[in-house]
């Protein structure tokens, strides 16, 4: 039976690509492209910054080089949010997407010129590039379907293995490129993959729905308003950071520090504005304090899951026996393993909440799962690096096992967390709510920012066990917290 919606929005009705609208093949062939270059140039970044200059790296300090990419990751997240308002506002989300696929690039593009200047301005634009993206794209995704179409599910379900195919296919190519022929040879691959997805994303915009301007414009006059103020501000952001620069206080160090506190800043005036609100009822309000649990455990979770990228990837390299067979392939490749794990296991995870029906988990327990799973991946490696020091090596196989258990937490936390949001958002509220989902993921990222600082000044063992120790514990905090949950989370399931 065809819906109003359907009648007003044909497209609405094509089931040309596996069932779905072939808009899901235009924005899933985007995804794989944005996770092929940011992922792939995330693969090799902390090397690149960790390797001397004589070999055509920075020659940052071990812990310098993790702090460093961990606050780039967290401007990422925090952007994410910027992003999302300019699109509700100003832009509209298939413009906003757009704009950021083109910044993105030409950030690869900056990268791949081998200086310092072009590697920092390159970096900057791949932040406000990835902050308008991300958050849009999958916004255009839920436009593709009627509130109620049944396949909107599934179709977020493809949407999601794409971002993991990215993820395993960037670091194989930008990976081999940078460790075997040139760091900016990697940074060239990820800006021609950026490059072919801007080109399908245009080529494929008729497959989009039509409404794609701003949800909630602002006034012509508003609009200049704004726009002017971010402009003056950017420019006295920069105007003040280049006098701190010049004057000797803004160092990277400091740089860094005033990120993580930014980082910590952001979610808690956020809180606190949904908490005070008068648009938020009671009701509502009494939902949020278990949202505020359930962030706090994304925070947790993600200070492992991004260390693929920062302090396992520098663990990979010196102390990894990165070879099969005899065959010795670059240690960039291992954060391939995460994509290639999610891509085959969210199917049976999916599958198995399917067939269990009511009689699945709680919300709140599967992320205790995931908790779990987090702390179990960095514990497994407590052994594998109890004393030993200097230029010592451990089988792969311990760090597969550390991405398996990675990857099984990523799944549970990713795909409950985003549902769990959308359910527990007040109503006035519901895009800013996600956006605070985000920045669970800038918080991590700031804090990983101060913790790898001491990465290389205390063991290996200590480094992964303490951190593993502490997912751990926030896993059986939570799971002792059930009741609660369960009862203030009504009526999430």
């Amino acid at each position: 039976m065809t819906t109003d919606t359907e009648r007003k929005d044909p497209s609405l009705l094509d089931h040309s690509f596996f069932g779905h609208p072939r808009g899901l093949l235009t924005l899933s062939g985007l995804e794989v492209w944005e996770r092929f270059s940011f992922l792939g140039m995330q693969a090799i970044l902390v090397l690149y910054f960790a390797d001397s200059v004589a070999d055509g790296g920075l020659g940052m300090a071990q812990g310098t080089a993790a702090s460093v990419v961990s606050a780039y990751g967290t401007l990422v997240y925090l952007t994410s949010v910027v992003g999302g308002w300019v699109a509700d506002r100003m832009l509209g989300s298939y413009r906003a997407v757009l704009y950021g696929g083109v910044l993105i690039a030409c950030g690869h593009y900056a990268m791949s010129v081998p200086t310092a200047t072009m590697t920092w301005a390159g970096l900057g634009l791949i932040v406000i590039g990835t902050g308008f993206l991300k958050p849009n794209a999958a916004t255009l995704v839920g436009g593709l379907y009627a509130t109620d179409d049944d396949r909107r599910d599934a179709g977020f379900a493809l949407y999601y293995m794409a971002i993991n195919i990215g993820a395993f296919a960037g670091p194989l190519v930008s990976g081999w490129l940078g460790q075997n022929v040139g760091w900016h040879w990697g940074f060239s691959a990820a800006a021609i993959g950026m490059t072919f997805g801007v080109v399908q994303y245009v080529l494929g915009r008729s497959t989009l729905r039509r409404e794609q301007g701003p949800v909630h414009p602002l006034a012509p006059a508003e609009r200049v308003r704004w726009t002017r103020g971010a402009l003056i501000g950017a420019a006295a952001v920069a105007a003040v950071g280049l006098l701190l620069w010049a004057v000797g206080w803004l160092t990277m160090d400091r740089t860094v520090d005033l990120i993580t506190l930014v980082s910590v800043l952001a979610p808690i005036a956020y809180f606190a504005v949904m908490f005070r609100s008068p648009e938020v009822s009671r009701e509502e309000r009494g939902r949020l304090r278990p949202y505020v649990v359930l962030f706090l455990a994304s925070v947790v979770f993600n200070l492992v899951l991004f260390s693929s990228y920062t302090t396992l990837a520098l663990l990979a390299v010196d102390h990894v026996d990165n070879s099969i067979f005899g065959w010795h392939f670059p240690s960039s490749w291992w954060t391939s393993i995460l994509g290639a794990i999610e891509v085959l296991l969210a199917p049976v995870v999916a599958a198995l909440w399917v067939r269990m029906d009511h009689r699945q988990p709680h919300a709140s327990r599967k992320i205790a799962y995931s908790l779990f799973a987090a702390g179990a991946s960095f514990l497994i490696l407590v052994p594998a690096t109890a004393g030993k020091s200097g230029d010592y090596r451990i089988a792969g196989l311990w760090l597969l096992g550390c991405y398996l258990f990675m990857g099984v937490g990523d799944i549970l936390l990713e795909t409950t967390g985003m549902s769990a949001t959308s359910k527990l958002a007040p109503r006035h509220f519901a895009s800013q709510t996600m956006a605070v989902w985000f920045l669970s993921l800038a918080l991590s990222q700031g804090i990983a920012a101060q913790l790898t600082k001491v990465y290389g000044e205390v063991s290996d063992a200590a480094y992964y066990g303490w951190l593993g120790a502490l997912a751990v514990a926030a896993g059986v905090a939570l799971y002792l917290a059930l009741p609660w949950m369960r009862r203030t989370m009504h009526p999430v399931h």
